[in-house]
């Protein structure tokens, strides 16, 4: 199956779904006393879509790799963050709704383990169309010289020295 948008990607709605659990269970009363874990909490769950999304929008699989990799780096983020809260006796009301956030945040980068459902959504998606920044292309100008260059040999084309160009 070929996904045109990251909102079709099942890993990208389960990721929004945990964020939309995660702003529901923090809006209990024991987070008021404990904003910056609150909002850190927050701030990493929606960083798993966020990064799937970005990830999917960039043009080659290695910038897409990358993005996967802070993605499953978010989902444990808020595992550990759910650990330590799970751990806090003012939250041991919420016992219940953290494991199953715990266990929703586990799931969510078994869905692109190498092998598994991402990796084959990145093989088989539609491709962006390619672009080039103009620092790209100086790059590819500069190495399609400098292998015309070698291939001329040391004394350059037709015998004449050429000037070696190092960047």
């Amino acid at each position: 199956m070929k996904y045109s948008r990251f909102e079709e990607l099942p890993v990208w709605n389960a990721s929004i779904e945990l964020a939309l659990r995660i702003y529901k269970v923090t809006q209990d009363p024991s987070f008021l006393r404990q904003r910056s874990l609150r909002d850190q909490l927050e701030r990493a769950a929606v960083s798993i879509s966020n990064n799937i999304a970005e990830g999917f929008e960039r043009g080659t699989t290695q910038e897409q790799l990358t993005f996967i990799y802070i993605a499953r780096g978010s989902a444990g983020e808020v595992r550990s963050m759910l650990n330590l809260i799970e751990r806090l006796p003012s939250f041991s009301h919420l016992k219940f709704e953290i494991s199953n956030l715990k266990s929703a945040a586990e799931e969510i980068p078994r869905r692109y383990a190498p092998g598994q459902t991402f990796c084959k959504i990145l093989r088989s998606r539609s491709s962006p169309p390619q672009f080039q920044s103009p620092g790209n292309r100086q790059k590819e100008t500069r190495t399609r010289r400098n292998d015309q260059r070698a291939e001329a040999g040391p004394n350059g084309i037709l015998g004449m020295k050429t000037a070696r160009v190092d960047q």
